[in-house]
């Protein structure tokens, strides 16, 4: 295994991808972590992390839609969730160049 940070900064990066692409904040960093998991020291751990940040914001933004229609709620919960997809991966990626363990709050571990 070797150490490569700048791969680790650029997986947590990827993730902004949606901004630009719709889903390609999810393909990237799945496709990453599938094929240097275990050649790169660290990507286990920070994939994970990603992919459970990403599946469990997938989730809050599926209970947001009907919250939009039954009390106008799930606006404001669309507008966090946005919030989290922008500030949350350059913190982890900052964290990752220092070689720090990523911190999603609010993920479950659906992959562990």
């Amino acid at each position: 295994m070797k150490e490569d940070k700048q791969l680790l900064v650029l997986t947590h990066l990827s993730q902004l991808l949606d901004f630009v692409t719709g889903i390609g904040g999810f393909i990237v960093p799945l496709i990453l972590w599938l094929v240097k998991k275990d050649e790169i020291y660290g990507m286990d751990e920070h994939g994970k992390a990603i992919l459970n940040f990403r599946i469990t914001m997938f989730i809050f933004l599926l209970m947001c839609v009907p919250l939009i229609f039954l009390c106008g709620l799930g606006i404001i919960g669309l507008i966090i969730i946005g919030i989290c997809y922008l500030v949350f991966p350059i913190i982890n990626a900052v964290r990752a160049s220092n070689n720090q363990a990523p911190n999603y709050p609010f993920s479950f571990q659906f992959i562990k």
